[in-house]
């Protein structure tokens, strides 16, 4: 499986099941998408700002859901092997991007399998096995998020700091070797985790040394 990155805004997220993996599922994609999540019932658990439809759809129902819905991505989390299978099926022939959360190992092509992912701003860490050990994602997420904290605000200023500096007119090969250095330094990374509105004069520092050199 080839790991990508997609962009849900405005798209609808269908999610059939109300327990707990179809209320993990939902609030994830409902920081991002509109989700209407399809059950007979709901767990007490978080589901974002998911919308709620109360039905007990069949697997002959499926396709009038998919129609109705014009989802980007069906999310199969239901508790009856063959509704999720059918949901399944549907989507891959009307064309829907698919992720089925009862099944783990080995996927049908074009199956999506939702990553463990740590988020500091615009950078996103996202960790998968590809649906063979879900529990290992969420271990290496949780050794993985003292590593990532402060990178939005690196990230952030790194961008800023790249603009700015094109517009100086400084040449491209400086310029690179400027910006390359502000996430190599530890100083740099230092400042992000503890004072992350201190950074932008840490970066500055740094860039300017290395164009001096």
């Amino acid at each position: 499986m080839i790991p990508l990155v997609h962009d849900f805004h405005d798209e609808v997220v269908l999610v059939f099941g109300g327990g707990a993996v179809g209320a993990r599922k939902a609030r994830r994609f409902a920081r991002e998408a509109r989700v209407v999540v399809v059950s007979p019932a709901f767990s007490d658990a978080d589901f974002g700002t998911s919308e709620f439809v109360r039905a007990a759809p069949t697997p002959a129902d499926v396709p009038v859901w998919l129609d109705a819905a014009a989802p980007a991505l069906v999310v199969a989390a239901t508790d009856d092997g063959a509704l999720n299978a059918a949901i399944e099926r549907h989507a891959r022939e009307a064309g829907i991007l698919v992720n089925r959360a009862d099944r783990s190992g080995d996927r049908e092509a074009g199956s999506v399998v939702v990553p463990a992912t740590i988020a500091d701003g615009p950078v996103t860490v996202a960790v998968t096995t590809s649906g063979t050990s879900p529990a290992v994602s969420r271990h290496l997420r949780q050794e993985l998020e003292s590593t990532v904290a402060g990178a939005g605000a690196v990230a952030t200023v790194v961008a800023d700091l790249r603009t700015e500096l094109r517009e100086r007119g400084v040449p491209p090969d400086a310029r690179r070797a400027a910006i390359r250095a502000v996430p190599e330094s530890s100083a740099v990374w230092a400042t992000a985790r503890d004072d992350g509105a201190a950074v932008r004069a840490v970066a500055e520092r740094v860039v300017e040394a290395t164009l001096e050199d």
